[in-house]
């Protein structure tokens, strides 16, 4: 069997320091000068080392450097690799460039097409190959609403394994979304439904589609903002993470807030308006600091969607016991009885992450849930 690869190297990184994506030259360029570092090569390698023991069995076929020759060969694996002109290897790799590679690929007789990035680079893949070959995402992105993604590196990894070792795993066309950055910085959602990617499914592997609020939950998330704002303690930050749930915290308190970052507030004021990595760690260390964050409709992440602002290093500093994670019934309802999902990137926090959870769902109710890393 023969896959193809293609890495957005660039793909992820304006998450910590809160620019909502990666999308142009401009917006990458200000990520660099917040610090942001890649991350797609580290989790597409994550996914990869899963590949290790096929052995001979596959052709692994890639494009050079960061683009999937290092992750490649850090995974333990012997990629053959196809040339390309070498701009696109100096940081400066565009949508264009991943719509001719995955063309390239197309026309080298590849039988399941791997590729790491989010939304935006799940787009060019339809618009260079739409429904001809299966394709699998890596979610290595900022924004990830489409339902072409495995539900972390790791698993996308299984899912490939699993689909090589022709275990009979069904393929069905799911949906590739995008969202107009410059409106998502504004604090405004505008998903649109691009087309369709064939995927191979496996129940646990493959991640949902992004769902929208009910139209009951505007009285639910009212309760639950009372509850949260009841048991706030005096002298903590408090961390109020993206969401409509979590906005009406920012409402009920009349404190001004960013619906998409991450809001800093200390003993009901606002300390921080939509803080990157850098600035929460600057505010936090060595203090008193508590996480609220709410779930991702139809998914249920928790970490790693969307508020990658909640680093690891975010998420040491504040501790499992001090997260509080809120949601309207209809919304946990929705997750059809599966754990919540936590995918930071770093395998060791998922773990101490996981376990249960005390939801809160209304004003002095919770419900114990489950979340897995």
């Amino acid at each position: 069997m023969k896959i193809g690869l293609i890495v957005n190297p660039i793909a992820g990184m304006g998450g910590r320091v809160g620019l909502k994506g990666t999308d142009g030259q401009d917006i990458l360029e200000q990520a660099i000068s917040k610090g942001a570092v890649p991350e797609a090569s580290l989790k597409t390698k994550k996914a990869l080392t899963k590949l290790v023991s096929l052995g001979d069995d596959v052709e692994l076929v890639t494009y050079p450097l960061d683009m999937g020759e290092n992750p490649v060969k850090e995974a333990g694996l012997s990629p053959k690799v196809i040339e390309i002109e070498k701009s696109t290897l100096l940081g400066k790799t565009t949508p264009e460039d991943t719509v001719k590679g995955a063309q390239k690929l197309l026309e080298y007789g590849v039988d399941l097409l791997i590729f790491s990035g989010g939304d935006g680079t799940a787009r060019n893949i339809y618009d260079a190959i739409g429904t001809k070959i299966p394709t699998i995402g890596i979610p290595a992105g900022v924004k990830i609403h489409s339902a072409v993604f495995g539900t972390s590196p790791d698993r996308a990894g299984e899912l490939v394994l699993e689909y090589c070792k022709g275990n009979k795993v069904p393929v069905r066309e799911r949906e590739v979304m995008d969202i107009d950055e410059k409106a998502f910085r504004a604090g405004r959602v505008s998903a649109e439904l691009h087309g369709y990617l064939q995927v191979p499914e496996r129940e646990g592997l493959v991640q949902s589609l992004k769902s929208s609020g009910g139209p009951g939950e505007g009285v639910a998330t009212t309760h639950i903002a009372d509850h949260v704002i009841a048991y706030m303690k005096k002298d903590t930050y408090y961390l109020i993470g993206p969401g409509t749930t979590t906005r009406r915290i920012m409402e009920r308190l009349g404190l001004d807030y960013t619906l998409l970052g991450v809001d800093i507030v200390y003993n009901n004021e606002l300390i921080c308006k939509d803080a990157g990595e850098r600035e929460i760690l600057d505010i936090i260390l060595g203090k008193n600091a508590h996480i609220v964050v709410t779930i991702i409709g139809g998914q249920g992440y928790i970490f790693g969607r969307g508020n990658q602002q909640f680093s690891p290093s975010v998420l040491k500093e504040v501790k499992k016991r001090n997260i509080t994670v809120i949601a309207p019934q209809e919304k946990l309802a929705s997750l059809g009885g599966e754990s919540l999902l936590i995918d930071t990137g770093d395998s060791d926090i998922n773990h101490y992450l996981s376990g249960y959870y005390r939801v809160v769902v209304g004003y002095e109710r919770e419900i114990m849930y489950p979340a897995k890393g």
